[in-house]
Protein backbone atom coordinates (compact mmCIF):
# COMPACT_ATOMS: atom_id res chain seq x y z
CA UNK A 1 0.00 0.00 0.00
CA UNK A 2 1.45 3.35 -1.05
CA UNK A 3 1.74 6.31 1.30
CA UNK A 4 -0.83 8.18 -0.82
CA UNK A 5 -3.37 5.36 -0.51
CA UNK A 6 -2.78 5.17 3.24
CA UNK A 7 -3.29 8.92 3.57
CA UNK A 8 -6.55 8.79 1.61
CA UNK A 9 -7.85 5.98 3.80
CA UNK A 10 -6.95 7.89 6.96
CA UNK A 11 -8.66 11.06 5.71
CA UNK A 12 -11.85 9.21 4.80
CA UNK A 13 -12.00 7.35 8.11
CA UNK A 14 -11.37 10.58 10.00
CA UNK A 15 -14.28 12.15 8.11
CA UNK A 16 -16.59 9.28 9.05
CA UNK A 17 -15.53 9.52 12.68
CA UNK A 18 -16.04 13.30 12.60
CA UNK A 19 -19.52 13.21 11.06
CA UNK A 20 -22.53 12.94 13.35
CA UNK A 21 -26.17 14.02 13.21
CA UNK A 22 -25.57 17.57 14.41
CA UNK A 23 -28.31 18.76 16.76
CA UNK A 24 -27.43 22.46 17.08
CA UNK A 25 -25.63 24.63 14.54
CA UNK A 26 -23.68 27.84 15.06
CA UNK A 27 -25.82 30.35 13.16
CA UNK A 28 -22.87 32.74 12.92
CA UNK A 29 -20.71 30.37 10.88
CA UNK A 30 -21.40 30.09 7.15
CA UNK A 31 -20.11 27.59 4.60
CA UNK A 32 -17.96 29.14 1.87
CA UNK A 33 -19.60 29.16 -1.57
CA UNK A 34 -16.93 26.99 -3.21
CA UNK A 35 -17.18 24.43 -0.40
CA UNK A 36 -20.92 24.10 -0.80
CA UNK A 37 -20.57 23.81 -4.57
CA UNK A 38 -18.25 20.86 -3.88
CA UNK A 39 -20.95 19.24 -1.72
CA UNK A 40 -23.57 19.73 -4.44
CA UNK A 41 -21.19 18.28 -7.03
CA UNK A 42 -20.81 15.16 -4.89
CA UNK A 43 -24.59 14.80 -5.10
CA UNK A 44 -24.78 15.53 -8.81
CA UNK A 45 -22.07 13.01 -9.70
CA UNK A 46 -23.66 10.24 -7.63
CA UNK A 47 -24.77 6.98 -9.25
CA UNK A 48 -28.45 6.23 -9.80
CA UNK A 49 -30.46 3.28 -11.07
CA UNK A 50 -30.48 3.25 -14.89
CA UNK A 51 -28.41 6.43 -14.73
CA UNK A 52 -31.75 8.15 -14.35
CA UNK A 53 -30.67 10.98 -12.00
CA UNK A 54 -34.27 11.33 -10.75
CA UNK A 55 -33.46 14.14 -8.34
CA UNK A 56 -33.26 17.84 -7.79
CA UNK A 57 -31.57 19.63 -4.89
CA UNK A 58 -33.42 22.65 -3.50
CA UNK A 59 -31.00 24.81 -1.50
CA UNK A 60 -33.26 26.81 0.81
CA UNK A 61 -31.56 30.00 1.94
CA UNK A 62 -34.61 32.27 1.98
CA UNK A 63 -35.51 33.14 5.60
CA UNK A 64 -39.16 33.49 4.58
CA UNK A 65 -39.32 30.02 3.06
CA UNK A 66 -37.41 28.52 5.98
CA UNK A 67 -40.04 29.93 8.34
CA UNK A 68 -42.81 28.36 6.28
CA UNK A 69 -40.99 25.02 6.27
CA UNK A 70 -40.94 24.96 10.07
CA UNK A 71 -44.72 24.49 10.03
CA UNK A 72 -44.57 21.34 7.89
CA UNK A 73 -41.20 19.90 8.95
CA UNK A 74 -41.26 19.77 12.78
CA UNK A 75 -38.20 17.56 12.87
CA UNK A 76 -36.12 20.24 11.18
CA UNK A 77 -37.09 23.38 13.10
CA UNK A 78 -33.79 23.94 14.92
CA UNK A 79 -31.79 23.28 11.75
CA UNK A 80 -33.93 25.66 9.72
CA UNK A 81 -33.20 28.33 12.30
CA UNK A 82 -29.44 27.96 12.45
CA UNK A 83 -27.89 25.77 9.72
CA UNK A 84 -25.75 27.56 7.17
CA UNK A 85 -27.35 25.67 4.27
CA UNK A 86 -30.56 23.65 4.12
CA UNK A 87 -31.35 21.26 1.28
CA UNK A 88 -34.55 19.51 0.24
CA UNK A 89 -33.74 16.55 -1.97
CA UNK A 90 -36.61 16.08 -4.41
CA UNK A 91 -37.42 12.84 -6.21
CA UNK A 92 -38.85 12.89 -9.72
CA UNK A 93 -42.24 11.29 -10.25
CA UNK A 94 -43.26 8.94 -13.06
CA UNK A 95 -39.76 7.91 -14.18
CA UNK A 96 -41.16 5.04 -16.26
CA UNK A 97 -39.17 3.22 -18.92
CA UNK A 98 -41.35 4.96 -21.55
CA UNK A 99 -41.41 8.44 -19.98
CA UNK A 100 -40.33 11.54 -21.89
CA UNK A 101 -37.87 12.23 -19.10
CA UNK A 102 -36.07 8.89 -19.35
CA UNK A 103 -35.95 9.08 -23.16
CA UNK A 104 -34.43 12.57 -22.87
CA UNK A 105 -31.95 11.28 -20.30
CA UNK A 106 -30.80 8.56 -22.66
CA UNK A 107 -30.70 10.69 -25.83
CA UNK A 108 -29.69 14.14 -24.62
CA UNK A 109 -27.62 13.43 -21.50
CA UNK A 110 -26.17 9.97 -22.09
CA UNK A 111 -26.11 10.61 -25.85
CA UNK A 112 -27.24 7.15 -26.88
CA UNK A 113 -28.00 6.55 -30.58
CA UNK A 114 -31.70 6.05 -31.40
CA UNK A 115 -31.28 2.32 -31.99
CA UNK A 116 -29.57 1.89 -28.62
CA UNK A 117 -32.29 3.93 -26.88
CA UNK A 118 -34.96 1.56 -28.21
CA UNK A 119 -33.01 -1.50 -27.04
CA UNK A 120 -32.16 -0.07 -23.63
CA UNK A 121 -35.75 1.06 -23.09
CA UNK A 122 -36.79 -2.59 -23.42
CA UNK A 123 -34.26 -3.57 -20.77
CA UNK A 124 -35.59 -0.82 -18.50
CA UNK A 125 -39.15 -2.04 -19.01
CA UNK A 126 -38.26 -5.59 -17.96
CA UNK A 127 -36.28 -4.32 -14.98
CA UNK A 128 -39.08 -2.08 -13.73
CA UNK A 129 -41.67 -4.83 -14.21
CA UNK A 130 -39.58 -7.42 -12.37
CA UNK A 131 -38.99 -5.02 -9.47
CA UNK A 132 -42.72 -4.13 -9.39
CA UNK A 133 -41.76 -0.49 -9.80
CA UNK A 134 -44.61 0.09 -12.26
CA UNK A 135 -47.37 -1.04 -9.89
CA UNK A 136 -48.57 2.47 -9.10
CA UNK A 137 -47.47 6.10 -8.67
CA UNK A 138 -46.24 5.40 -5.13
CA UNK A 139 -43.94 2.53 -6.15
CA UNK A 140 -42.49 4.69 -8.93
CA UNK A 141 -41.89 7.57 -6.55
CA UNK A 142 -40.39 5.31 -3.87
CA UNK A 143 -37.95 3.90 -6.45
CA UNK A 144 -36.85 7.39 -7.45
CA UNK A 145 -36.68 8.44 -3.80
CA UNK A 146 -34.26 5.59 -3.05
CA UNK A 147 -31.85 7.11 -5.57
CA UNK A 148 -31.82 10.43 -3.72
CA UNK A 149 -30.41 8.67 -0.66
CA UNK A 150 -27.33 7.68 -2.66
CA UNK A 151 -26.77 11.34 -3.50
CA UNK A 152 -27.50 12.30 0.11
CA UNK A 153 -24.88 9.89 1.46
CA UNK A 154 -22.23 11.23 -0.87
CA UNK A 155 -23.08 14.82 0.07
CA UNK A 156 -22.77 14.03 3.78
CA UNK A 157 -19.37 12.41 3.24
CA UNK A 158 -18.15 15.25 1.03
CA UNK A 159 -19.12 17.71 3.74
CA UNK A 160 -17.36 15.69 6.45
CA UNK A 161 -14.17 15.60 4.39
CA UNK A 162 -14.22 19.41 4.52
CA UNK A 163 -14.91 19.50 8.26
CA UNK A 164 -18.50 20.58 7.63
CA UNK A 165 -21.31 19.17 9.77
CA UNK A 166 -24.59 17.76 8.49
CA UNK A 167 -27.93 16.31 9.53
CA UNK A 168 -30.15 14.13 7.32
CA UNK A 169 -33.85 14.30 8.27
CA UNK A 170 -37.20 12.72 7.44
CA UNK A 171 -39.23 14.64 10.02
CA UNK A 172 -41.74 16.28 7.69
CA UNK A 173 -45.36 15.93 6.61
CA UNK A 174 -45.15 14.71 3.02
CA UNK A 175 -48.50 16.04 1.86
CA UNK A 176 -48.11 19.45 3.49
CA UNK A 177 -44.50 19.92 2.41
CA UNK A 178 -45.29 19.02 -1.19
CA UNK A 179 -48.27 21.38 -1.12
CA UNK A 180 -46.08 24.22 0.18
CA UNK A 181 -43.37 23.62 -2.40
CA UNK A 182 -45.96 23.39 -5.18
CA UNK A 183 -47.46 26.68 -4.03
CA UNK A 184 -43.98 28.20 -4.18
CA UNK A 185 -43.57 26.92 -7.74
CA UNK A 186 -40.70 24.59 -6.85
CA UNK A 187 -42.02 21.18 -7.93
CA UNK A 188 -42.26 21.93 -11.66
CA UNK A 189 -46.02 21.42 -11.82
CA UNK A 190 -46.01 18.23 -9.78
CA UNK A 191 -43.11 16.52 -11.50
CA UNK A 192 -41.24 16.19 -8.19
CA UNK A 193 -41.98 15.36 -4.56
CA UNK A 194 -39.96 15.87 -1.39
CA UNK A 195 -37.79 12.87 -0.54
CA UNK A 196 -35.44 13.78 2.31
CA UNK A 197 -34.00 16.86 4.03
CA UNK A 198 -30.43 17.75 4.94
CA UNK A 199 -28.87 20.58 6.94
CA UNK A 200 -25.23 21.66 6.60
CA UNK A 201 -23.14 23.99 8.70
CA UNK A 202 -20.88 24.03 11.74
CA UNK A 203 -21.69 22.46 15.09
CA UNK A 204 -22.36 24.70 18.06
CA UNK A 205 -20.76 22.16 20.39
CA UNK A 206 -19.04 18.80 20.13
CA UNK A 207 -21.10 15.65 20.68
CA UNK A 208 -21.06 14.36 24.25
CA UNK A 209 -19.67 10.98 23.19
CA UNK A 210 -17.82 9.47 20.27
CA UNK A 211 -19.15 7.40 17.40
CA UNK A 212 -21.15 4.34 18.47
CA UNK A 213 -21.73 1.49 16.02
CA UNK A 214 -22.08 -2.29 16.10
CA UNK A 215 -18.80 -4.06 15.50
CA UNK A 216 -17.85 -5.16 12.00
CA UNK A 217 -18.41 -8.86 12.76
CA UNK A 218 -22.11 -8.16 13.38
CA UNK A 219 -22.75 -6.13 10.26
CA UNK A 220 -20.53 -7.81 7.65
CA UNK A 221 -20.72 -11.50 6.78
CA UNK A 222 -18.30 -13.19 4.38
CA UNK A 223 -19.75 -16.19 2.57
Amino acid sequence: MTNQTSTIKERVMEAYQFRHATKMYDANKKIADNDFKFILEAGRLSPSSLGSEPWKFLVVQSPELRNKLMEVAPGAVEKLKSASHFVILLARKNVRYDSDYLFSQMKDVQQMPETVVTEVSGHYKRFQEQKQILDNERTLFDWASKQTYIALGNMLTAAALLGIDSTPMEGFNQEKLDALLEEEGLLENGQFGASVLAAFGYRKEDPKRGKTRRNIEEVAQWV
